[in-house]
């Protein structure tokens, strides 16, 4: 089995980071990523076997906004990645893959000079959530009504790095 972390290629590969998004969350229309959400973020790959079978958004040097999800605007905050998606395709979470691709994130944090990340999800996003708390990091806050369609919370968490 060999797994690969690759930068998405923009605009190139812009359709498939769309297409890829409305898979993972096929269930939430809503939260999908369109083409100019996908230009705000740097887009990773996570590949198994020359299959990409999840992807994920950084933005760099930024917190969590606090507004609504299609407010572009993201406070600066030095020191800070914020991880704004994260997906593995239905058929193949639940086999070590959400972990494997969260603890790259955390060692590409590291290894860029982060000294924390921010990431957020839907409150009913229970194996997500678990998963993040597992690996370090804690919930800070929730903000009601954040999502739409179906309205729900989402749930902001941070993980400190050592320096």
């Amino acid at each position: 089995m060999h797994t690969e972390f690759r930068s998405a290629i923009l605009p190139r590969e812009l359709r498939s980071l769309v297409l890829f998004d409305h898979k993972a969350f096929a269930e939430y229309p809503s939260d999908w990523f369109g083409p100019l959400h996908w230009q705000l973020y740097q887009p990773w790959w996570l590949i198994l076997d020359g299959r990409k079978v999840g992807c994920c958004a950084f933005e760099h040097h930024v917190d969590f906004r606090g507004n609504a999800p299609n407010d572009n605007q993201t406070p600066a905050r030095k020191g800070s990645l914020y991880i704004a998606s994260t997906a593995i395709l239905p058929d193949c979470r639940g086999c070590g893959l959400g972990t494997l691709f969260k603890s790259w994130q955390i060692s590409y944090a590291r290894l860029h000079g982060f000294t924390r990340i921010v990431t957020n999800t839907r409150k009913s996003n229970k194996p997500m959530i678990r998963l993040n708390q597992k690996l370090g990091f804690r919930i800070i806050r929730t903000l009601p009504n954040y999502y739409f369609d179906p309205s729900e919370a989402t749930v902001v968490m941070e993980l400190r790095l050592n320096s």
